[in-house]
This record gives structure tokens, sequence and C-alpha cells, in this order.
């Protein structure tokens, strides 16, 4: 059944990745497509193909990391960005943009200060959680660094110049608009850890029933728990570091993995790669075909999607609802 379920998936994938390239402002004839110099190619090798697989990269990862995050702090309603990693990784972004890139200095760049500024961040929150990693302390430790963090993106806004202003808010919104070959080969780091997160299936089932039964069982409850947390954090702040924070990803998609295939992580973490991916390249061509030629950014269209859903389930889930 597995294997069918997730070859199912990978051809809904293949279409939607068809679609993007496919679809979009601007015709393109495809009888020229094997041309040299055609602009429908340049269209595509330079502009939908990158994106196209950016978003496939950034949502299987998110995607993958929300069901991670989720299943070690056993609660369906986590989140990567409860573990400081959106938070930092905007923080250093918009540092970047209003103070480094103003002054001159373009030593490391957005991208890398983004993800530092996320890696720092999760640091953080673990140095606070303390030596055990205590599920609350570190969920509470996490929720006050993110607002920290974004409480720090808005004084810069603030006091940002116009254009500067203009630069940090999009890219905290999230965007696939400057999509490279470079940025998908960045993004294709993320996979050894993806492998490593999709081998520790059984141990986050076992995570579920408690810390205690998982000793009892044989399993290293601290450092497992901070290896999916580190896993997580890591691939949350490549994909932000390249596209700006794109909300809800990881919250809903493996949320609705386990309402419709089950709880059992064997299942969620690689359902939920794929349905991420599935979701992004969906959302994108939604943001560059509703206004067109005028581009939202996708973090946008992802929240008004994700957010009434959201809604829903917290509804569900303060009744006592299973899920």
């Amino acid at each position: 059944m597995k294997p069918v379920l997730i070859g199912s998936l990978v051809l809904v994938w293949s279409l939607a990745f068809g679609l993007s390239l496919a679809l979009g402002h601007g015709n393109v004839s495809w009888a020229a497509l094997w041309e040299p110099n055609s602009p429908t190619r340049q269209i595509i090798e330079a502009v939908r193909l990158p994106r196209a697989l950016l978003a496939s990269l950034v949502g299987a990862g998110l995607g993958l990391a929300g069901a991670s995050i989720q299943g070690v702090f056993r609660n369906p309603l986590a989140d990567p960005a409860l573990i400081g990693i959106s938070g930092g990784a905007a923080l250093f972004a918009a540092l970047y943009l209003v103070v480094a890139s103003s002054a001159g200095v373009h030593l490391i760049g957005l991208s890398v200060s983004a993800f530092l500024g996320g890696v720092l961040a999760t640091t953080l929150v673990l140095v606070i959680g303390g030596r055990r990693a205590d599920l609350s302390t570190v969920l509470l430790a996490g929720i006050a660094i993110n607002a920290i963090c974004l409480a720090g993106v808005g004084l810069l806004s603030y006091l940002a110049p116009d254009q500067s202003f203009r630069s940090v808010s999009f890219w905290a919104l999230g965007s696939f608009n400057h999509a490279s070959v470079l940025d998908v080969g960045v993004a294709l780091v993320m996979i050894p850890v993806a492998f490593r997160l999709l081998m520790l299936g059984r141990v986050l089932d076992i995570l579920t029933l408690g810390d205690l039964e998982a000793a009892h069982l044989g399993v290293a409850v601290a450092g497992r728990r901070l290896e999916v947390i580190i896993g997580s954090a890591f691939i949350t702040g490549i994909a932000v570091s390249l596209t700006g924070i794109i909300a809800f990803v990881g919250l809903i998609v493996p949320h609705l993995v386990r309402m419709t295939l089950g709880s059992r992580h064997n299942t969620v973490l690689p359902c939920s790669m794929i349905c991420g991916a599935i979701l992004l390249l969906v959302a994108d061509w939604f943001s560059r075909w509703i206004f067109a030629p005028i581009e939202i950014p996708v973090g946008i269209v992802m929240t008004l999607l994700g957010a009434p859903l959201f809604v829903v389930l917290i509804a569900k889930w303060t009744r006592g609802i299973a899920l």
C-alpha cells in the first residue's frame, strides 16, 4: 500500500511540476523549445525551471521539518517556527538588508545571513531549554525568541529607508521571484539531512508514547529529540534563507497527511515531503496568475489558504476531536 500511495503522490507532483513550467504570464511556443536561443527556452531554463525546482525542494523540506517537529513535540499544532528558526532568519536578513547592504558590505550575502540567524536563534532556544531539552521549556523558549526576533524585524522595517523597507517586507513574506540555478544547488544541501530524518520515523513513533515508555524501549530520548530538532532547524534555515518566511506549510501539510493517511511516521514523513512540494508548486503558480503580470508573495497566498484551516484545526483540537 505504501509504495502505491507514494507513487500516486509523486505522479501528482509530476503533474503539478509540468503545469508550473507550462503555465504563467507570457506565451511560450513548445515547438521552439529545442531551438538554442529561442525566447521559450530562455523562459523555461532561466525562470520557470529553477523556480519550480526550488518550490519543490523548499515545500518538501518544510513539510518534512513540520512533520518531524510535530512528532518530537507530540503536538499536532506544532510548527518549525516554534524553535525560533524563522524569526532568527528574518531578523538577520533584515539586518543585512537595512545595515550591511546599505553600508556597502557584501561579504556573506542575504541567504547566508538568514541561515546564520536561524541557526543562532535555534542554538539559543536549545541553550535555554537546558541539557535535557525538556519539551515545555524548549517550546516556551522558542516562542519567546521568535517573538523577540520578529519585533526586531518590525523595528528595522520602521527605521529603514523606503527601498530597504520594501526589500525587508517582500523577503519576510516569502517569494520565489529571484529563484536561480544557484539557489537550487544550495537547496540540494537539505537532501542528506532529509534522508536522516526519514530514517527516524520509527523513533518518532516511539517518542509519541512518552519519554518514560520510549526510554524503556531503548531509545535515547534526549539525544534523538535533539537530533530531530537540529535536523529540522537546518532544513528550515536553508529554506527560509532562500525564499523568506513561508508560513503554514510545516503546520498544515503534516496535519492533513495524518488526518487522511494515519499517524505512523514512516508514512507521514515521506508523504508530507511530497505534499509540501505539491502545495508550494500550486501556491507559487497561483501567486503568479491571480494578479498577472503583478506577482504577489507566495507567503501571502499560503497565509490566506492556511490561516482559516488552522483555525478549524484549533477548534477541533480544543474540543478533543481526534484528527
